[in-house]
């Protein structure tokens, strides 16, 4: 692996924002095609203190979609109100910190940052932070999310927990 220049960081970071931003305001067009149609989406579950699930084929996660169209199923029951669990939807604020970037292979890049992202819902204001680790792609001369790899560390879960917590 190698490093990559400023500019291209400044990029992954400004994309993650982008990103953050389509998921708060519930754009989930514009969301939804930040992902590639072969984007993994994987939330582990912890298998001990510090230990976490790695395979989601053979081991229990709290969220996992093969590819985007787990996504997108999940925004089409949103939108239908076939989700009770997302009405009403609660309000969020994504804040991505510590990005961390290097080339990957296939000329993709393999970037980690630490997040937290915050709701309000029913009165409540509750949160959830982590760490997550993306493969990005250029597609078309955009940044594309192949695979986001997601580690809750609050994972004591009181509350609905979906894609757009994280």
């Amino acid at each position: 692996m190698q490093n990559i220049t400023p500019e291209q960081h400044y990029a992954v970071e400004q994309f993650l924002y982008q990103v953050s931003e389509a998921c708060d305001r519930q754009d989930w067009d514009r969301y939804l095609s930040y992902f590639t149609e072969e984007a993994e989406f994987h939330v582990p579950q912890w298998r001990s203190e510090h230990e976490y699930t790695q395979d989601p084929k053979r081991e229990m996660s709290l969220i996992y979609y093969a590819n985007r169209s787990g996504l997108e199923d999940r925004v089409f029951r949103i939108r239908t109100g076939k989700s009770a669990a997302c009405t009403p939807m609660p309000r969020t604020l994504h804040l991505i910190d510590n990005v961390r970037c290097q080339a990957g292979a296939d000329e993709q890049l393999d970037v980690s940052a630490n997040w937290v992202t915050h709701f309000y819902r029913f009165g409540e204001s509750r949160h959830f932070f982590g760490r997550a680790t993306y493969r990005l792609c250029w597609q078309e001369g955009q940044l594309k999310i192949t695979s986001k790899h997601v580690l809750l560390l609050n994972d004591k879960i009181d509350s609905v927990l979906d894609f757009y917590h994280l």
